[in-house]
């Protein structure tokens, strides 16, 4: 074999899952899939802890006896997709295939991949949410009152969760733009850094919290996503489904929303093995989840446009 596709294979690997913590809006989510186990495939095992409350000291017999519960329970991520794509050999010679593989890939899932990725976690957050009552619906965001209603749903959480805890507010760049531009609202808002994985940038804050903007497109509560072989789904990707509310705003605690998104498998396939073509050949397949564990839905308000009706 002329090159190693399996080392080439290993680097797109490595490289397209940080593009996709870097480049998602919701990539600060997959932080907290630090205790995650992963071992190939579509199953993870999370870690569930249970714990007992205080009891009285006895200065006789000491300590009341607590006990803990510390187990993995296993879940499935209910997102497996992939491609398959081809350079041919015409085009893609072996000294520029990974140069042009790398800049193919990359757009891929700049383009296609990052923008799913948001819109099924923002849209799971936001049916767990009305599943679980924890949203205001029927609010068109107003300059008159954005900032006390964004207030409102924050101290929601905060009564909660206590006043030192980290949120993140997740917001739609429309309802950005009516914050934003409120002139006695902006002088309210600070400039923070803020950090997913291994990248930093500089975002808007409330009260310390970071405002993190999102295309209104990804902000739905509902998403079809495409096979990619069905008639009318040929071009794969996702579309809002019927009925899609918008949201305006999800606050959550940082630590809450466990997102995870795995690069299962890149194969490639040189001219010489493709049996297809004469043309490079590369498989991608993507897992990918969100998880909000039931003792944290708590820690979640989500504001919606629409009135549920």
């Amino acid at each position: 074999m002329p090159i190693n596709t399996l080392e080439y294979a290993k680097i797109f690997q490595t490289t397209l899952d940080k593009q996709v913590v870097a480049e998602a809006t919701s990539g600060w989510m997959e932080a907290n899939a630090g205790q995650v186990k992963y071992n190939g495939g579509n199953e993870i095992k999370v870690p569930k802890v249970s714990l007992q409350g205080l009891g009285d000291y006895d200065r006789d017999n000491g300590f009341t006896q607590g006990s803990v519960s510390y187990v993995y329970q296993t879940l499935t991520m209910g997102q497996d997709r992939g491609r398959t794509f081809q350079l041919d050999a015409m085009d893609v010679d072996e000294t520029n295939f990974v140069n042009a593989a790398g800049t193919v890939m990359g757009e891929f899932q700049r383009t296609k991949v990052v923008p799913e990725i948001d819109a099924y976690r923002y849209s799971k957050i936001a049916t767990g949410a009305i599943a679980k009552g924890k949203v205001t619906a029927g609010y068109t965001p107003s300059a008159s009152d954005i900032l006390t209603k964004l207030k409102f749903d924050i101290e929601k959480v905060l009564d909660i969760a206590g006043d030192g805890v980290q949120l993140v507010i997740t917001m739609a760049i429309p309802t950005a733009t009516v914050l934003e531009n409120t002139s006695e609202i902006a002088k309210k808002l600070d400039v923070m850094d803020f950090t997913s994985g291994a990248f930093n940038t500089k975002v808007k804050s409330l009260d310390g919290d970071p405002i993190i903007k999102v295309p209104s497109g990804r902000m739905k509560t509902a998403y079809t996503f495409y096979d990619g072989t069905t008639t009318g789904q040929e071009e794969g990707g996702f579309v809002a489904a019927a009925g899609a509310k918008n949201i305006n705003w999800i606050i959550c605690a940082r630590r809450c929303p466990i997102a995870i998104s795995k690069t299962d498998v890149i194969r490639i396939f040189s001219p010489m093995e493709n049996q297809k073509a004469n043309a490079w050949k590369i498989d991608y397949r993507k897992y990918h989840e969100l998880f909000i564990m039931d003792n944290a839905w708590d820690l979640v308000w989500v504001n919606i446009k629409e009135a549920l009706a």
